[in-house]
């Protein structure tokens, strides 16, 4: 037994004073501390920045806007006064990413739940590594082939000839006389968009489903209940904020894409958009990014064409930071549950 005198002083028979430790330095914590509360203040700062030179430039376009902003379909920035509208933008812009998120939406939850649940561990790691690929991309290789092989496919032409069969009815569903080309349409934008945003929503359900707590799936198991049976009951309940959160994600992504979008969609004429409002979805048009994108270089010198360019850009933004804003308190909510 070891001797509890021993760290006595030779000779005294008292105990010797214990070691003092030197006080832990707390200088990298502060360092660290006061970096990551710059940074956080330096990107509000600077969203608030942006917002305010948004505002700034497309205010004189606005105040001179002959048109209704919200409800004009035509662009007219080359004539006094100024004639412009975000409406059929703004429908272009919305329609093609909510048709995006409907498509990539069920195909990113299937592919976690078989990743997660369903796939052995040497499969599901090359799964989910090829599905993580696809956000590597960059959007012009994802433009040039849903507009050059994608858009001529069989596959597209098939399916959007059963979509008009089916429910031609429905307006956005209804073909164009006019418009027979299958490329260059709001439909084969959406398809694009729809692979693009697979990875993003597949990697946040993925992450949200592997948390499920064990003991939840075991419990159901042990009571008899199937595959189908558990994933309803325990995971997908368990995941619900989760593939919420990544789908709105998902949905900014989708309304913010410009070089792909760009290079597919075909612009419509002005005369057409004077005509009768067509919500086909099997007709060209602009988003609000697109139109950016090819009408800037030109606008450049113009002030009034500038201005209402920077107007729609302003319009995204609010767009955007809804969304955005939307998904983090989604996720904030199925954090607190």
């Amino acid at each position: 037994m070891a001797d509890i005198r021993s760290t006595a002083e030779p000779g005294t028979g008292t105990p010797a004073p214990a070691p003092r430790m030197k006080p832990p330095s707390r200088v990298g914590d502060r360092i660290f501390s006061g970096l990551s509360a710059g940074i956080a203040v330096a990107l509000a700062v600077l969203v608030f920045v942006i917002l305010i030179f948004l505002i700034k430039s497309a205010w004189p376009a606005l105040s001179h806007n002959d048109a209704n902003f919200f409800t004009t379909r035509t662009w007219s920035t080359d004539s006094t006064p100024l004639s412009f509208g975000i409406a059929a933008m703004a429908w272009t812009t919305v329609i093609s990413a909510i048709i995006a998120l409907v498509i990539a939406v069920p195909l990113a939850v299937g592919i976690a739940l078989f990743i997660t649940q369903m796939a052995p561990r040497r499969l599901a790691g090359p799964v989910a590594f090829v599905i993580d690929l696809l956000a590597a991309v960059p959007s012009i290789i994802f433009g040039l082939w849903g507009g050059i092989v994608l858009g001529s496919s069989g596959i597209i032409v098939w399916i959007r000839q059963v979509l008009v069969d089916l429910l031609g009815w429905i307006p956005i569903f209804k073909e164009t006389p006019s418009w027979t080309d299958p490329t260059g349409t709001v439909f084969l934008a959406s398809v694009v968009l729809a692979i693009m945003i697979l990875p993003i929503i597949t990697a946040t359900s993925r992450d949200v489903m592997a948390q499920t707590p064990r003991d939840q799936i075991e419990a159901a198991l042990a009571l008899g209940a199937t595959r189908w049976e558990v994933i309803r009951t325990s995971v997908l309940p368990h995941a619900r904020s989760g593939i919420i959160s990544g789908s709105m994600l998902g949905l900014g992504r989708a309304l913010g894409e410009t070089l792909a979008v760009t290079l597919i969609l075909q612009q419509v004429s002005q005369m057409q958009l004077k005509k009768a409002f067509n919500p086909s979805i099997f007709t060209g048009g602009d988003t609000f990014a697109s139109k950016i994108a090819r009408d800037f270089s030109e606008a450049i010198n113009d002030p009034g064409a500038l201005g209402a360019l920077v107007a729609s850009a302003l319009s995204l933004f609010i767009l955007t930071f809804v969304v955005n804003a939307a998904a983090r308190a989604i996720a904030e909510r199925g954090v607190r549950k």
